[in-house]
């Protein structure tokens, strides 16, 4: 077990929330924040993302135990989860491996299925940059977005550079075994029947919940309620973070 990079807020029952690929806890720090006036929200930094421990392996089993273990050895018997993407999935992957630690599943628009793809561009301009001649931020940025050219995926992303203490500067992300398991991380979550009540929230503009995405919803998942969030597409708390919110309130009550 690696011990995990973890933020907490508030007080009262607890809720987890887990990010998605490339992602980290800060990601939602405004909605833990704002969830905390009722429930203790924890966030996390999955592995091999934001400050948590880099390791020689990755998949939605291997989170999904991470996460098992630290609310063990956080007192945490019971919680409510939100998994965005990729985190959603690590959510599904908990809520078979450990029935009895999720109370309540809320994924933010990703389906169990198998995905084409489409971050290989982005994982082509990450590796495309030699980190250890970069010497300022400027110009990690200026290389992204000459290869990427959406400004809000670039500041995403950026967010995963950080400044060493001897100088220069690295990936907080695991780049290297994140693209040896990128093929894994966009297949199928390994997963048979799920009776918890779960909510899916999917983002009008987003194709992450298509027609077959739902039809495996229904049948792994007894109890699933499946919602478009309007005028938002994959990214919904940043899009719509006041419907994203007023939504999972609703469900998590």
């Amino acid at each position: 077990m690696i011990e995990l990079y973890h933020k907490i807020y508030g007080e009262g029952e607890p809720v987890l929330i887990i990010h998605g690929l490339f992602g980290m806890s800060d990601n939602w720090a405004s909605f833990a924040k704002r969830l905390s006036e009722t429930r203790m929200v924890v966030l996390l930094d999955v592995r091999d993302h934001g400050r948590s421990p880099h390791t020689d392996d990755f998949s939605y089993a291997l989170c999904a135990e991470d996460i098992a273990g630290f609310m063990e050895e956080n007192w945490i018997y019971q919680a409510d989860v939100i998994g965005h993407s990729m985190g959603g999935k690590i959510g599904m992957q908990l809520t078979y491996d450990y029935a009895e630690l999720v109370q309540n599943l809320v994924v933010v628009d990703i389906g169990p299925g198998g995905y084409k793809g489409g971050h290989e561009h982005i994982i082509q301009a990450l590796s495309s940059i030699d980190i250890s001649a970069v010497t300022s931020r400027k110009e990690v940025q200026e290389k992204l977005m000459s290869e990427i050219e959406d400004l809000g995926t670039v500041l995403f992303l950026m967010k995963n550079l950080q400044r060493k203490k001897e100088g220069g500067f690295r990936w907080k992300m695991n780049l290297p075994l994140l693209r040896e398991k990128y093929s894994d991380i966009i297949g199928p979550v390994d997963i048979g029947e799920i009776d918890h009540k779960t909510l899916f929230l999917k983002g009008e503009h987003s194709s992450y919940i298509e027609e077959g995405q739902k039809a495996m919803i229904n049948d792994i998942f007894a109890e699933a309620e499946i919602k478009e969030i309007k005028n938002a597409a994959h990214w919904v708390h940043v899009d719509q973070p006041e419907v994203l919110f007023k939504n999972i309130l609703t469900f998590l009550k």
